[in-house]
């Protein structure tokens, strides 16, 4: 056992002395020691129940025969980070979260471990240090928020964030607004829709690095807690056999996570958390993949913000396994691929029925016949962005219009809010990607402005930061290079002709070659003084389409 590096033999009878003072007797140090990785705290919704998730995993991986100890990793709520300062702080914890439990992991010698994440940054953070670990590891979240009723309605967060539009364009009064504030979120969980945190967690399935249910059981059932007890003992059989997470993420495995990405609708952060765990397993994940899955991917599901459809909807239609199993009918998935199981995706998947052809649509019947991701690219984004396809309304899908040019998403909410942006116009946020922002802020605000003050079917916007799963709308993010790194985004003015093709994946300024030349003879890309880790954290960033990884990783 790997453990034994820390406990066994006359070398280390003073370590055995220190586990003793932690009240673990003989026979539990005889045992594999298996690290419960808990993200559990009192600021985050989706992570207030994981206290309870984790104590069902410590009884699953003791009634397996081994010892779990608990320790802990951080997360953001980027809900409540979101449209200030501490945005800038969400997207730069997942190499924190790697890096600390790389540290814990390896410091005290852990045979496997059980990573117990839920929202945004935390589950990449996390399968980003499975990934470089590589020792036995199984993931159980905290499961998804159940969405809110109003008026006898399904809503979520992302209705909460277009309510407070809807009461500046005066269609909504500050009662309805705190009436929506009272209900949209009834319980603990990552918020109801295929936002970030969701999409994650379900992708983690798709890898196989999850049971199945992982990203559908809401929160608040009783299945959680026992799925919670199955992955302790599952860690367990890992350890047994030794099956490792580059067994199970290699690059067929990534694949499967774009295919799938493409057939649920997935948040454009996909695109972001994807290649840098990829990276961490040694696999290469180009974005411009993402197009040649697609092209041959159809978008099966449509859940909030693209559709009226919620996390507890996919989960009684049959969850991730049923929605593979309907893809594997085109032959789009590799079914050999290794999961935490011990089994492969073939044997997991065979017989997952699809129970509601309304929330999974049947291959012949999809909402479309491309996947819900694409990636753009032009004299805009030379090194391409992304944007999320099945969030765009049909009518934004090829639109041209003046750029309305803005240099931090604080300025481009006062206009948008101040009604100083009209149909037809191209919303530009520059300096706000991993460099620039730094820490690549999502733009979940400005872009719930637009929807909510009814520009979502004539507006697009347009960004070098990123947006949160609960956008929607011809919302453009990721564009690189970004402004603060030299890229024509940083070259756009005021009245420039914006032209955008989503079904040709392409994305320009009509601006001469000549001219951008001469615009950017003068020109000296604008940076911010930042300080602490924020720092560290713009100087060794890479851009977006890398996956926004560090320098050095």
């Amino acid at each position: 056992m790997r453990s034994d590096n820390a406990k066994s033999g006359m070398q280390q009878a003073p370590a055995r002395s220190l586990f003793r003072a932690l009240g673990l007797t003989d026979e539990e140090l005889g045992r594999p020691l298996i690290g419960v990785v808990s993200s559990y705290n009192e600021i985050v919704p989706g992570h207030m129940n994981l206290d309870k998730i984790v104590e069902a995993v410590k009884q699953g991986v003791a009634m397996a025969g081994g010892t779990p100890i608990v320790f802990p990793a951080i997360a953001v709520c980027d809900g409540i980070a979101m449209g200030h300062i501490g945005m800038k702080y969400s997207l730069v914890t997942r190499d924190l979260i790697a890096d600390s439990t790389e540290c814990m992991a390896l410091a005290h010698q852990f045979d496997g471990l059980v990573m117990v994440p839920n929202c945004d940054k935390n589950v990449p953070g996390l399968l980003m240090a499975a990934a470089r670990l590589n020792i036995p590891t199984v993931f159980v979240s905290g499961g998804p928020m159940l969405a809110g009723r109003i008026n006898g309605q399904k809503k979520s967060l992302s209705s909460m964030f277009e309510a407070v539009g809807a009461y500046t364009a005066g269609t909504m009064t500050e009662a309805e607004v705190e009436d929506f504030a009272d209900r949209v979120c009834p319980t603990c969980g990552s918020c109801s829709g295929m936002y970030t945190a969701n999409s994650m967690n379900c992708l983690t399935e798709v890898l196989g690095m999850g049971l199945k249910g992982n990203g559908t059981i809401p929160a608040v059932y009783s299945e959680r807690i026992r799925l919670a007890k199955h992955a302790g003992m599952a860690v367990m059989e890992m350890v047994e056999k030794n099956i490792c997470p580059r067994d199970i993420m290699t690059e067929a495995a990534f694949r499967n996570a774009l295919t799938m990405d493409m057939a649920l609708g997935c948040s454009t952060n996909s695109m972001l958390h994807l290649p840098a765990i990829a990276h961490e397993a040694g696999v290469e994940l180009n974005v411009d993949l993402a197009n040649e899955i697609s092209a041959k991917t159809p978008n099966l599901c449509h859940l909030a913000p693209a559709g009226p459809t919620y996390m507890e909807d996919l989960n009684e239609a049959g969850g991730i396994y049923a929605v593979m199993n309907e893809i594997s009918k085109l032959g789009l998935l590799n079914l050999d691929c290794m999961t935490v199981t011990g089994k492969t995706v073939g044997e997991n998947i065979k017989g997952c029925e699809n129970r509601n052809p309304e929330v999974i649509r049947t291959v012949g019947n999809p909402y479309s016949s491309t996947g819900g991701i694409a990636v753009l690219r032009g004299n805009l984004a030379p090194d391409s962005c992304v944007v999320k396809r099945s969030a765009v309304v049909p009518e934004m899908l090829q639109h041209e219009g003046p750029a309305r040019v803005f240099d931090s998403e604080e300025e481009a909410i006062d206009a948008i809010k101040g009604g100083r942006i009209v149909a037809g116009d191209v919303v530009v946020i520059r300096y706000e990607g991993p460099k620039g922002g730094p820490g690549m802020r999502e733009m979940l605000n400005p872009t719930s402005a637009i929807a909510g003050m009814g520009l979502g079917a004539s507006v697009a916007l347009i960004t070098d930061g990123r947006f949160s799963g609960a956008s929607r709308g011809a919302s453009i993010g990721h564009v690189c290079p970004e402004a603060a790194a030299g890229g024509p985004i940083g070259l756009v003015q005021e009245g420039d002709i914006i032209a955008i093709d989503i079904n040709a994946n392409t994305i320009n300024m009509k601006v001469s070659d000549e001219e951008l030349a001469k615009r950017r003879e003068n020109w000296v890309p604008k940076k911010k003084e930042v300080s602490g880790y924020l720092k560290r954290y713009a100087d060794q960033v890479t851009s977006a389409d890398k996956g926004a990884v560090l320098k050095g990783n």
